[in-house]
């Protein structure tokens, strides 16, 4: 097949071209700006696009296929020019559907946690030596790409994100996917430029735990008070339907251990979310036919994703992680997590506003209280962020309010909060660094070196 990428450049869609190509399709693409790493890998296997930019004379009538990413808009050039000629165009999540339509599709939803929860399940899948088609938002250690798609895998693992399927359909990305196993983490209000009321948002997730067939599985988290209601009201035909929480666990000397039938078992991840997530991960993998001695088995390998949790550097007396954490619900998991994982430490939490949501007043409410376990807490943003996403000027007062903490330190320069980190005491301390961007430019990697080295 002949498929053009129109936003080739995105970190779903560069992972999809790769995975199509080395299906063995014939693939091009186009985006007015491609940066690493999806730039080095598709310069790799001879996908990177000579110019940047919008060519509509790349659509020809002997394509098959055109795929549409989120950064593209309605009105690009490209695009009209694959309607003009009849060309089938799919979103992103549109072509997944179709290549795993015959397939027992596992689709994680959740406003957090799905990542790592998809995450697992392809880590004892893969253990085990199940095949399995995937698509998760993150690099996994030991896998080449974050999506693979095969003709022979009778399983299909997905991360169900809720945000908008294509610039020209609406729909949230997991009512696409019409899951048959479907699992929700939790649901607390994020992405509200798309979704403007929480009432909105909740109903997205009921629409998905509804469209699980009756021969399906519903896999959601009892603990969430919200998603609790909704599960009770919500029209579910799945014959199965099951609550999980946080699995029995305890922690010593810094490693956190599952109690189980089969004995303690040590882990490599943390944290009261993570153990959460493991019994979210478990019983999907039971609805494909794993035994819960396999999957404990398995999942003491785990690491856990790109990002999440995820640690810079260590030595006997500091730890410094890097984590997504970005909503107040990831925030607040993160920090407790930490805290409770190294609790004679100095936990130094640092956490930058670069979402839409984030970075709006009256959202930012939603932050009280999420930095209260940390001893240090400090906030930084980007003003020119904020100008870029054309949202009004936010203030270090609306932040300090927000947040409800009055020793919160707040910063928009980013050599400023450079020195503030690297004049830190580090002797028994705990550093988090929690953004979905980068702190401006940051380079946390080098950042934790001159913590280390100070």
């Amino acid at each position: 097949m002949k498929i053009h990428f129109i936003a080739i450049g995105g970190s779903a869609m560069h992972n999809l071209a790769l995975a199509l190509h080395y299906k063995g399709y014939q693939i091009s693409g186009s985006d007015d700006e491609i940066f690493d790493p999806a730039k080095s890998r598709l310069s790799k296997v001879g996908l990177m696009p000579d110019k940047t930019g919008w060519f509509p004379e790349k659509i020809t009538k002997n394509l098959d296929a055109v795929i549409l990413g989120m950064h593209a808009r309605e009105n690009n050039p490209e695009l009209f020019k694959a309607k003009e000629l009849g060309i089938k165009i799919y979103s992103y999540p549109e072509f997944l559907y179709e290549q795993s339509k015959n397939k027992t599709r596992i689709v994680v939803g959740g406003s957090h946690g799905k990542t790592t929860i998809t995450a697992m399940i392809i880590h004892v899948l893969q253990y085990l030596k199940i095949d399995c088609d995937y698509m998760v938002g993150a690099q996994l250690e030991g896998f080449d790409v974050m999506v693979k798609l095969s003709d022979d895998a009778k399983i299909m693992v997905i991360e169900g994100d809720e945000y908008l399927t294509s610039p020209i359909d609406r729909r949230p990305k997991f009512h696409v996917y019409q899951p048959t196993i479907g699992i929700i983490s939790g649901i607390a209000w994020d992405h509200i430029n798309v979704f403007p009321t929480f009432e909105f948002y909740v109903e997205q997730f009921k629409i998905f735990a509804e469209m699980i067939p009756e021969n399906g599985y519903y896999i959601y988290c009892k603990d969430d008070v919200v998603l609790q209601e909704m599960s009770d009201r919500a029209n579910i035909k799945a014959s199965t339907k099951v609550g999980y929480c946080v699995h029995p666990h305890f922690i010593e000397n810094g490693t956190s251990f599952l109690e189980t039938e089969f004995g303690n078992l040590s882990l490599k991840i943390f944290g009261k979310h993570n153990l959460t997530n493991i019994n979210a991960a478990r019983l999907a993998c039971r609805a494909v036919g794993v035994s819960d001695k396999q999957f404990y088995s398995a999942v003491q390998s785990f690491n856990g994703a790109s990002n999440r949790l995820e640690l810079l550097r260590k030595s006997e007396t500091c730890a410094i992680y890097k984590d997504f954490a970005h909503s107040p619900s990831k925030l607040k998991a993160t920090v407790e997590a930490l805290k409770a994982q190294f609790p004679g430490r100095k936990l130094v939490a640092c956490m930058e506003l670069h979402t839409f949501s984030s970075l709006t007043e009256n959202f930012l409410q939603q932050y009280a209280g999420a930095m209260d376990c940390a001893d240090v807490g400090i906030i930084f943003f980007n003003p020119e962020t904020v100008a870029h996403k054309k949202l009004p000027p936010i203030s270090s007062e609306m932040i300090l309010n927000a947040f409800k903490r009055n020793n919160l330190e707040v910063f928009h320069t980013t050599n400023q909060f450079v020195e503030r980190i690297i004049a830190m005491n580090s002797t028994d301390t705990v550093f988090a660094f929690m953004s979905s961007g980068n702190f401006g430019d940051v380079n946390l990697l080098q950042l934790a070196e001159n913590i280390m080295d100070y």
